[in-house]
């Protein structure tokens, strides 16, 4: 009876009454419309409404498209209205379950009531079948406001049922209550926004003034041990990007007991549990790293929960120990993870040294240290020497006294990077309590404060003697005959148009400083604003950036307003203003930047355009970062007095050899998406031209018959030589009328940025990208493996590669890094029938041998393997390419795959002796 009186409300009633129902807004139990949700606020009215959606898509969708009646419309709007306004709040879960419950008697139905919630609201159809409804009814032309119709929002709907568990949570539920909604919890963490469920369950539930932290303990009970890891993990990440990660390195008194107050949180999740410190254990010695990407604030809160128990400490040195040592893991793996496992090893040995200085004397003498230091110092990568120096330095601080002390006596030790990391082992950091993380910003202005300097007020000036200004009167004015007034203007500019309502008087202007530019680009309902913020945010974030610390304070909260814009106003040049803004977000701050932006790419929930955009910028800057570029934003930002007078730049400009390098500098205007695309053509012509001259060469016969060709190019030689190279020869030998045959000289361009690049762009990224191969959740893998996504991810990396240089003192890592990931399964597999992946794993290729085209001795000696391995299959790419006028995406593959074939063939000629022992394996 109940099924049948819901059905007549849904398919009768609401559709020819809802608009008399909705005439009176407020929503109490007495009004009509407060009564009909009454009846409808249970499991079958939920249901039911769900039905009748479905029922009425199935309708829309049939008949080619077209609706066979033109009220479909309406009525998904009148629904989608009403099923807004049933689940709207957050104890309505628990009012059905509640009323669904009340006349139920046995286990048995309530474990099948149970299920069925958890298909109702854990599911996500609720979600799919809204947004499908909203994109039609918008078809259609229908009256509905998207804003309100929160349930097709993914975010929003994971909040609101987040929120609702929280509340039933803290209504003291029963043992069967407390199932439901452990289950629900792990629903809603699968439903795309995991960081948004754990975020509000562990603000209300743990970190909440007044909470009861057992609450939460008996949430997590109820979880499945074979889920609780992912839960457990999913805590440390929202504990580091919410609170730790802003804390950088610092270690200031705010800092510790920040750090503190998140090992005391993490304290009351695990309850002393074996398990869960277990847990903890796995996620500091796993192979995908204690936190990647994130600051050493959550390895440090994890590493002090875990020192609670003797063994587990012991365990994790052992382990870490064992992992640093291992060579297929110093050769084979991201430099940035191996920094994250170096870190716990020397948090837990001070650790260890605490409880247990025997143990830790015990295992500085056995084999496994032993053969992990030596295997650190003889590995080729710079990186990896160092950690294990400064390792051994560490440890041996703890244990070793006097002489006896490990000092290699080398200067990477006294930077302030080896420094830092020795200093690990005097860390000792206690769970506390978690009152700081109810007011975080107080500790990071307490931070920020103690950097600005404080400027002493100027002093109170005494009161001039002499003439004092005062005030008269109107009757004194007329008085006096000498004062004359000004008489009024003949017009007003403002007030010339003949429309008085035309003149506007609020004219938004210009952003002086970054607040307002953040304001301005919030303010996305209006079009001046927004037009201004663009216009002027690559020059201001420039010129602010080594004046003060307003880029550097509000870089990440810029970036984010960047990345997530859009184009509401369909504006002239959106795409390319707002890439030039981010573009000088990270070439005023690389080192922030570089990571957050990498960080981004790979965690944060945005679509495949704004991905491949964060991969342009990235590209982008880092070219400009090297010297390749030079962006005409950047002079525009310096301030006036740092230039010249216009007249006298003109003159200096003018005059003298350093002009003629004028216009060989290239200029970074304002570019589009696929400009990361652009560069990288260009680059791959500048890596064949030499091999297309040699075949053409090669093709015309021997030397002797080459003399009237060579002649005949001459003139065109010349014309196209530097201009300077002609003028330094006429100066320094006057006589001479004819021009040689001598390479072109190139503008030296100092790469001082190599390191940044490396540490802050490269690192991250391909970090991140092994990270994400491993990672159980399929979202990121799909992410990642989409096509373009790849091959433009692939793009970049090859061109971090070029921007670094062959100078860079990283390169042998970068190198072993990047020819590796290219010759991966998973790379490989995903090339197979699609140009596009193929063309980009090529053109890493072809970087590769391009940059270490001067060691290549070293490049046959460590990875021969992977050199034999890339000619076969290169090899094969190319034969099973046709080319031709047909296809000419697969006839510049075929050009691609030729030219790695032949630069790699003429690199490991000289040294294939050398490979032999690699060859057997093969």
């Amino acid at each position: 009876m109940t099924a049948k009186l819901v059905q007549v409300l849904v398919s009768e009633i609401v559709p020819n009454y809802w608009t008399l129902l909705n005439e009176d807004s407020h929503e109490t139990k007495s009004s009509a419309l407060g009564l009909l949700l009454a009846c409808l606020r249970s499991l079958t009215g939920v249901n039911a409404i769900i039905v009748r959606l479905r029922a009425w898509l199935q309708e829309a969708k049939s008949g080619d498209g077209k609706s066979k009646r033109p009220d479909i419309a309406i009525n998904l709007a009148v629904l989608l209205n009403l099923v807004c306004l049933l689940l709207k709040g957050n104890d309505s879960i628990r009012g059905i379950w509640k009323s669904a419950t009340r006349t139920l008697n046995g286990n048995l139905n309530t474990r099948m009531l149970s299920q069925e919630m958890l298909s109702t609201f854990g599911s996500g159809r609720i979600i799919a079948l809204t947004a499908e409804a909203i994109e039609h009814a918008k078809g259609h032309k229908a009256e509905i406001d998207v804003n309100n119709i929160w349930l097709a929002n993914g975010p929003e709907y994971t909040k609101w049922l987040s929120q609702n568990i929280v509340k039933w949570q803290l209504t003291s539920p029963t043992s069967d209550e407390t199932k439901l909604c452990s289950e629900l919890f792990l629903k809603a963490l699968r439903l795309g926004h995991s960081d948004t469920a754990m975020k509000c369950v562990l603000t209300r539930l743990l970190i909440a003034q007044g909470a009861d932290n057992e609450r939460f303990g008996l949430l997590l009970g109820h979880v499945p041990r074979s889920e609780q890891r992912k839960v457990l993990f999913s805590v440390l990440k929202t504990f580091a990007e919410d609170y730790l990660n802003r804390l950088g390195t610092s270690d200031t008194e705010g800092s510790n007991k920040m750090i503190s107050a998140v090992a005391g949180a993490i304290s009351a999740i695990t309850m002393n549990d074996p398990e869960r410190i277990a847990y903890l254990v796995e996620w500091l010695t796993g192979s995908s790293g204690a936190g990647l990407g994130d600051s050493i604030g959550i390895r440090r809160a994890v590493v002090a929960v875990v020192s609670q128990d003797r063994d587990s400490i012991v365990s994790v040195l052992e382990k870490s120990i064992a992992q640093i040592g291992d060579q297929l893991y110093i050769k084979h793996s991201p430099i940035v993870q191996q920094e994250v496992h170096a870190q716990v090893l020397l948090l837990s040995a001070g650790y260890v040294h605490k409880v247990s200085p025997l143990k830790l004397t015990l295992l500085m003498r056995s084999s496994p240290w032993l053969n992990a230091i030596s295997n650190r110092l003889s590995s080729s990568n710079q990186r990896a020497r160092f950690l294990g120096m400064v390792i051994g330095e560490g440890l041996s601080s703890l244990v070793d006294k006097g002489d006896k002390r490990l000092n290699f006596q080398v200067e990477e030790m006294e930077v302030p990077d080896g420094k830092w990391y020795k200093s690990l082992v005097e860390i000792q950091d206690t769970p506390g309590s978690w009152d700081p993380l109810l007011n975080p910003q107080e500790l990071t202005q307490k931070r920020t404060s103690s950097k600005t300097p404080s400027h002493k007020p100027a002093p109170s000036q005494p009161r001039a003697q002499g003439f004092i200004i005062e005030e008269l009167s109107d009757e004194s004015l007329s008085e006096q005959d000498d004062v004359v007034g000004y008489r009024k203007p003949d017009s007003d500019a403002e007030d010339s148009d003949d429309d008085p309502e035309l003149v506007r008087r609020d004219k938004a202007k210009a952003p002086v400083y970054i607040r307002d530019l953040i304001r301005y680009l919030r303010d996305t309902d209006d079009y001046d604003r927004q037009k201004l913020a663009l216009v002027t945010a690559p020059t201001l974030i420039r010129r602010k950036a080594n004046y003060g610390t307003e880029v550097t304070d509000h870089a990440e909260e810029l970036a984010s307003l960047l990345v997530g814009l859009q184009d509401k106003f369909e504006m002239d040049k959106f795409d390319d203003l707002r890439l030039q803004a981010m573009i000088a977000i990270v070439v005023t701050q690389p080192q922030l930047m570089g990571p957050w932006f990498a960080k981004t790419f790979f965690d944060g929930d945005y679509s495949v355009s704004q991905r491949s955009l964060i991969l342009t910028v990235l590209g982008l800057s880092a070219h400009e970062l090297a010297g390749f570029e030079t962006s005409e934003y950047a002079a525009a930002a310096s301030f006036p007095s740092k230039s010249l007078p216009e007249k006298i730049e003109r003159l200096f400009i003018s005059q003298g050899p350093s002009n003629a390098y004028q216009s060989s500098s290239s200029s970074l205007k304002p570019l589009p998406h696929n400009a990361l695309e652009s560069v990288a053509t260009s680059i791959t012509s500048s890596f064949l031209a030499p091999l297309s001259a040699a075949a053409a060469d090669s093709a015309t016969g021997p030397d002797v018959l080459k003399l009237s060709t060579f002649k005949s190019r001459l003139p065109d030689y010349d014309d196209s030589n530097n201009a300077a190279t002609s003028e330094e020869q006429h100066i320094s030998n006057p006589k001479i009328k004819i021009k040689s045959r001598t390479k072109p000289r190139i503008r030296a361009i100092p790469n001082t940025t190599a390191q940044i690049i490396s540490t802050s762009f490269f690192d991250p990224l391909t970090a991140r990208f092994q990270a994400a191969l491993h990672s159980p959740v399929s979202r990121i893998r799909g992410i990642m493996f989409q096509p373009f996504l790849l091959a433009l991810y692939l793009k970049t990396l090859a061109l971090l590669l070029h921007a670094a240089g062959p100078s860079t003192l990283a390169l042998p890592q970068m190198t072993g890094e990047l020819w590796r990931l290219l010759l991966s399964t998973s790379v490989r597999a995903q090339a197979v029938g699609d140009v596009g992946i193929t063309q980009a794993v090529l053109f890493g290729l072809l970087t590769l041998l391009d940059v270490n085209e001067d060691r290549m001795r070293d490049v046959c000696q460590e990875l021969g393997r992977e050199v034999v391995e890339t000619e076969g299959w290169v090899a094969g790419v190319f034969e099973g390419l046709r080319g031709g006028d047909e296809g000419r995406e697969e006839e510049r593959t075929k050009m691609l795959a030729a030219g790695v074939l032949v630069r790699l063939r003429e690199g490991v000629e000289k040294y294939r002796l050398m490979m032999v022992g690699d060859l057997i394996g093969l």
